[in-house]
């Protein structure tokens, strides 16, 4: 079997009840994916974070999946991201 590995970018947006649960490590944790953190604003009601994530393509796939069915925005990030 050959692994696909890929690197991509998204934006999570969290909801008020979700702001804080450990969802960014479970992802990695539970899908083998490293997360690497570019920005974050997380508030009492609301909190975002843009995230580049890297692994196995299907695992990041169902990682993603697992996140929307958790009640998480995920957004697609396209072009270059600048830090800052």
């Amino acid at each position: 079997m050959v692994r696909v590995m890929a690197r991509r970018r998204v934006r999570f947006t969290f909801p008020e009840q979700l702001i804080t649960e450990p969802l960014i490590y479970n992802l990695g944790r539970k899908f083998e994916i490293v997360t690497n953190i570019r920005r974050a604003n997380v508030q009492e009601r609301v909190g975002w974070v843009v995230l580049e994530l890297e692994g196995d393509e299907d695992e990041i796939e169902r990682g993603l999946e697992w996140m929307i069915a958790a009640g998480v925005r995920v957004d697609p990030i396209t072009g270059d991201l600048i830090e800052g």
